[in-house]
């Protein structure tokens, strides 16, 4: 047996055992320090444990010592990590390694924080349908899977179902899973019955047959469960409990617990039918019709005779193929004297034993009416009321038995069911369909993100919907999952860049504005994803589009000089000019006095600046004055702004004349300028 169902779940810290355990701190392939022991079972034990290669926390199964000495268990033990490793679904607990370390078998695996759908049942139950079928759904999708993929499970309980604690529902334990195949119809287990008994199917009862309608079976004993509150079958022992799944058929959950409606009544009823023929071909199958009992309910659908009608098994004769009726065992109304009156000798001779009336009908004797009495004279063979009444019966009996098999030919005979074909090839799906008598027409194709392409996605009628013999079934093969390429849209204008996403079932996600000196304002800068990258139909695409060239912030150029500042209009984009050049007194030759816009003002690419540029001062001639007295020569270079400065010339003699001055006359000097005059 394999572990109890918190093996892949996080244990509360109080429910870790106590006692030592030789596991607990022992790094197994050099890679998972192994923790505290959080589940034990016949096979294997589960541990929390640190995955120090990838720094992750995991759970570890680890077989038990000894076990991993028995090729057959070990054997079991790796099937369970392969059969596992090939499901990926969101609802499959994931399974992330398998090892030997020295003798130590092992799995690594999810964790899972959280509780069981067991501990659900127990606080909960029973559960309002809509509620029930809802736990239900993951774990039918999980099962759908892993049909699809040729694998069962085998023991699905509560026990198996996780609920991690942010609502994630996983289905686990797939050790038990078996490939599909002719060599996996017969259990290996020497009789002993894998799986739990509450769940188990009447044929893995009966001969150790499973397919994937033992998980339907499964399934539709966790649901009664989680409607009720109990099981459908107890007893006081396994034994007990096995023998009425085979004889016994589970009662509508409205039973139990009133109010329950019809429709929900009959999709148990119809999961859990004793013949496996009878039950959804699959998981698949099964959860759509929990989808359209889902969508019923959400209605507020009180009753629905159509759904119903749809979901309750096929009956023969008012009662289901393999279960017997309680008449079968009631005596029989006509007597072994009576029949052997209807039959030639022959055929009362060969009639079996208790044979049901129905089946006697078959065999009536077929010999010329007697013959006519005539009028006042004895009947003919001297019991001519007798044989009356008898013919009576029997032509009353021919004509009930007519009408009741006309009735039926023409309400459910003519009809057979649609075989599950989901997830087969179209080689394998029209065979499947031929062997039933059906017509295939594989005329239309969808994309689907589960089913691989080339495989059938879908049917109609749906499987296990009611098909006339002989009659054609519409198949819908897969194209595999529907992915497209983000177009190259770098260099479109948004308006077509937009365009170009709808026509490759894209969508428009958000669009952002960005500065750009060499793309064009509402161009495509960029995209994410990127081109080429391959995406989902309706993935939103990021658009990031050009704003034009970044707004400048005029610099204050003012006493600075006016090539400079030309230079650095011309690199930012802007479109400098000379506007005009004055004379300034404080200004230097060359230099900025004014700009317009002024500085500060924030302008784009292509606008234009004028500055004002300083000529210097103004230049006044200065006149010359040598030989002049130096205060005639003083007052007159004053009088034009100039200073005056003397000094005595080499071989000063006291006579106060002008003997040189500087600057010279004729030269420009700008006002306020120094004069200096040499005297002698």
């Amino acid at each position: 047996m394999t572990p109890d169902r918190r093996s892949e779940r996080r244990a509360p810290r109080g429910v870790a055992e106590a006692v030592s355990d030789p596991m607990t701190g022992r790094l197994l392939d050099g890679r998972y320090r192994i923790g505290p022991r959080i589940a034990r079972g016949g096979m294997a034990s589960v541990y929390e444990a640190t995955d120090l290669r990838l720094d992750r926390t995991v759970a570890v199964k680890v077989m038990h010592p000894g076990l991993g000495d028995d090729d057959e268990f070990a054997a079991r033990f790796v099937r369970e990590a392969r059969a596992a490793a090939r499901l990926s679904h969101p609802n499959v607990v994931a399974v992330y390694d398998q090892g030997d370390d020295h003798g130590t078998v092992f799995l690594a695996m999810e964790l899972i924080d959280g509780i069981t759908l067991r501990d659900v049942i127990r606080k909960e139950a029973p559960l309002p349908p809509a509620r029930a079928l809802a736990l239900v759904e993951p774990v039918l999708s999980a099962l759908a899977a892993a049909h699809r993929a040729g694998l069962i499970h085998r023991d699905i309980k509560p026990e198996n179902v996780l609920i991690a604690d942010d609502g994630r529902i996983k289905v686990a334990d797939f050790g038990l899973a078996r490939a599909v195949s002719a060599d996996t119809q017969h259990t290996a287990t020497g009789g002993v019955l894998i799986g739990t008994v509450s769940y188990l199917a009447p044929e893995l009862v009966v001969d150790g047959r499973a397919d994937a309608r033992a998980d339907v079976y499964a399934a539709g004993v966790v649901l009664y469960e989680l409607l009720t509150g109990t099981k459908p079958h107890e007893g006081e022992s396994p034994i007990q409990v096995a023998y009425k799944h085979v004889h016994e058929d589970v009662p509508p959950p409205s039973a139990v617990v009133p109010g329950i409606p019809a429709y929900v009544d009959a999709l148990v009823a119809r999961a859990t039918a004793r013949d496996r023929s009878l039950r959804p071909a699959d998981a698949g199958v099964l959860l759509h019709q929990v989808h359209r009992v889902s969508h019923a309910l959400a209605e507020g659908a009180v009753d629905d005779p159509d759904l119903t009608a749809d979901l309750t098994p096929l009956m023969f004769h008012g009662r289901s193929a393999e279960a017997p009726s309680p008449d079968d065992t009631a005596p029989d109304p006509f007597d072994s004297a009576e029949i052997a009156t209807l039959l030639s000798p022959a055929q009362a001779a060969a009639q079996p034993p208790g044979a049901h009336p129905a089946e006697r009908t078959t065999m009536i004797r077929t010999e010329p009416p007697p013959p006519v009495s005539r009028p006042g004279g004895p009947p003919p063979g001297g019991r001519p009321r007798r044989r009356r009444g008898l013919l009576v019966m029997v032509l009353a009996l021919l004509l009930a038995v007519g009408v009741g098999v006309g009735s039926w030919w023409f309400l459910d005979g003519r009809y057979t069911s649609t075989p599950g074909v989901l997830g087969l090839t179209k080689a394998a799906a029209q065979q499947e369909l031929e062997d039933a008598g059906l017509t295939a027409d594989f005329g239309e194709k969808a994309y689907s993100e589960t089913v691989p392409a080339g495989r059938v996605v879908s049917t109609d009628p749906e499987p296990g919907a009611k098909v006339v013999d002989g009659g054609t079934v519409a198949v819908t093969l897969s194209l595999g999952k529907e992915r497209y390429d983000v177009p190259k849209l770098v260099g479109m204008t948004e308006a077509k860049a937009e365009a170009a996403l709808g026509d490759t079932h894209l969508a428009v996600g958000t669009t952002d504005g960005a500065w750009s000196d060499t793309v064009a304002r509402g161009t495509v800068i960029s995209t994410d994803p990127k081109a080429g990258t391959t995406v989902r139909p309706d993935t939103p695409v990021d658009l990031v589009v050009s704003k034009g060239p970044a707004p400048v912030k005029l610099k204050d150029w003012v006493g600075k000089s006016s090539d400079d500042a030309l230079a650095w209009f011309d690199a930012k984009g802007l479109e400098g000019e000379v506007a005009s050049e004055e004379y300034s007194d404080t200004v230097d030759d060359g230099d900025v006095i004014s700009m317009d816009p002024p500085a500060g003002t924030t302008l784009h690419r292509g606008d234009g600046v004028q500055l004002v540029v300083s000529k210097g001062p103004e230049l006044v001639e200065v006149p010359s004055v040598r030989a002049q007295g130096v205060d005639a020569a003083t007052a007159t270079l004053e009088a034009l702004g100039f200073k005056v400065v003397t000094e005595h010339a080499p071989g000063y003699l006291g006579l106060g004349f002008v003997f040189s001055q500087s600057p010279g006359g004729g030269d420009m000097a700008p006002p306020g300028a120094t004069i200096v005059l040499s005297l002698i």
